[in-house]
């Protein structure tokens, strides 16, 4: 399975080898003190590191955005490590791994990391593509860790309240959990590799839903109390790299916003809100006071046509359960000559809050002219052959024109009928983008709805993978409120969008978190603001 990645380098011997002595004092500032006990430098100086036992792993995807991105993070861990010894550290990116695009989902790769790696390697490291490696500082890090017990370490997150996107776990207390902040970097030992791989081998993994990899990870390795919890490592940060509160850190995040040029334009980009009759005085109001003035092309469709605001009846009726007859009803009319022909379609639910100028500033990273799938990724099934999508919702999401009576549910032992009971209650909060190859692609197969009512978010997953098309991941659109979400998490990004107007007044929220002023502002102005107000 990794046979794609050049291990030979790193699993040389070699006769004299170059070891970073990690006691040399690498914090910024130039007046040579150290903040270290002396049982710290012990620590380090019995756990020197060579950088050749490291294997830093990318948590890259296949669109050729992503790829570049990843390609430029490799390379410059490359070049830092040359500058430091001759034989460099492995670094792979995630993509490139296997065939099987569910293996964004690390713990099936498991095994083959440690079959790999066991002999040579210490740490496991695993960063995202906007994370910066101050290598002198990061291998100063980890060896302050006995390399021969389990570890893991990243940067902590925890849940101030139980929230279904988390199974509502740890329910009574659920600050006491800590995940890591995947953006800051994160690592395991290999001792821990090599249990972990074991158990994945001897215990297949559950075939359900991966909804916030970085949460689930951190269960399985904790393992109910069993295995070791997260371990905060205060160097990891997700400060801007050119912040003064980054001179400590060994791990930072590149500066500015995700923009790749000017921002596409709004008439490149056609809007489709989701609704139906009980909710057009409810929630298309907040619509209409927020962002729909950011849109110059948009449609409402329904299941009753309303001139006052207009809506449009697609002819598929509401249902109890998914979306699925309305959602490819959609992407049909969005083909068809009742629209404008436009590069992007953006598909939304009624009770969506997003800035379509920071949607136009993303855009402009992507390449229309390739089947592009954007959202918030999810999957089902990964470790059993199953399939990724863009996710309806973090799970949090009211059927609309339904009732509010909710149900606590864990995803993981769920029954048949608990499964029924949350796609009947818990239907999608859309927020997805779909470039015009992408739509052409899908409906060009063949593949449609096995029903009105299926969950169109699933099929429509199912349908791109089935044409070997990947869908891609993006951390800005988030599928509840902003609440459901830690703190310091946010704080480190500039948001798309938000879903749901449960207990909150929906209109705050957006002034709040979303607001833009575009002619004031430039996009990096914007990203700064922002991140020093949360």
């Amino acid at each position: 399975m990794l046979s794609k990645c050049p291990h030979r380098a790193h699993r040389e011997v070699s006769g004299c080898v170059l070891v970073l002595f990690l006691f040399i004092n690498f914090t910024d500032g130039s007046s040579g003190k150290t903040s270290q006990s002396q049982d710290e430098m012990h620590a380090i100086h019995s756990n020197q590191l060579d950088l050749r036992e490291l294997v830093f792993i990318i948590q890259s995807q296949s669109n050729s955005f992503h790829v570049r991105q990843a390609e430029r993070r490799r390379a410059h861990l490359l070049q830092q490590a040359q500058s430091l010894t001759k034989k460099p550290p492995v670094v792979l990116l995630l993509h490139s791994l296997s065939d099987n695009d569910g293996d964004w989902s690390i713990l099936p790769l498991l095994p083959e990391f440690s079959r790999s790696f066991v002999k040579n390697s210490s740490w496991l490291v695993f960063l995202e593509e906007e994370t910066n490696i101050k290598m002198p500082a990061f291998v100063k890090v980890l060896s302050k860790f006995d390399k021969t017990k389990e570890w893991f370490v990243g940067k902590p997150l925890f849940d101030k309240e139980s929230t279904i996107i988390h199974h509502y776990a740890f329910a009574e207390n659920p600050s006491i959990f800590k995940y890591p902040d995947f953006a800051a970097a994160w690592a395991l030992s290999m001792p821990l590799v090599v249990r972990l791989a074991n158990k994945v081998r001897d215990e297949p993994l559950k075939s359900d839903f991966t909804i916030d990899l970085k949460h689930e990870i951190a269960l399985y390795i904790w393992d109910s109390g069993k295995g070791p919890h997260l371990t905060a490592a205060p160097e990891l940060c997700t400060e801007p790299e050119d912040s003064l509160n980054a001179q400590h850190c060994a791990t930072t995040l590149s500066k500015g916003p995700t923009q790749c040029g000017e921002p596409v334009q709004k008439e490149d980009i056609f809007v489709a809100v989701k609704t139906c009759r009980k909710f057009h005085n409810e929630r298309v109001p907040v619509i209409k006071r927020t962002w729909e003035k950011d849109a110059v092309l948009l449609e409402y469709y329904s299941d009753h046509a309303d001139p006052s605001i207009p809506t449009i009846n697609l002819g598929v009726p509401n249902t109890e359960r998914g979306h699925c007859g309305k959602t490819f009803a959609i992407l049909q009319r969005f083909l068809s000559s009742h629209v404008p022909n436009t590069k992007w379609l953006l598909v939304v639910d009624d009770d969506t809050l997003i800035s379509l100028p920071r949607l136009q500033a993303l855009l402009s990273c992507y390449d229309p002219s390739e089947p592009v799938s954007l959202g918030e990724r999810y999957g089902y099934g990964l470790s059993q052959g199953g399939y990724s999508y863009i996710t309806g919702g973090g799970g949090t999401h009211f059927m609309c024109c339904k009732g509010s009576n909710t149900k606590k549910i864990s995803l993981r032992s769920a029954s048949f009928s608990d499964l029924t009971f949350l796609r009947k209650r818990l239907a999608p909060a859309l927020s997805m983008v779909f470039s015009r190859e992408a739509v052409v692609r899908l409906l060009d197969s063949g593949c449609k709805c096995y029903s009105n009512d299926a969950p169109d978010d699933m099929v429509l997953g199912m349908c791109f993978n089935a044409l070997g098309l990947p869908v891609t991941h993006s951390p800005l659109f988030h599928q509840a409120r902003p609440e459901d979400y830690p703190t310091d998490l946010l704080a480190h990004q500039v948001p798309i969008s938000f879903h749901k107007h449960w207990n909150i007044n929906p209109v705050a929220v957006f002034n709040k978190w979303l607001r833009d002023n575009a002619t004031e502002k430039s996009s990096h102005e914007l990203d700064r603001t922002t991140k020093t107000e949360l």
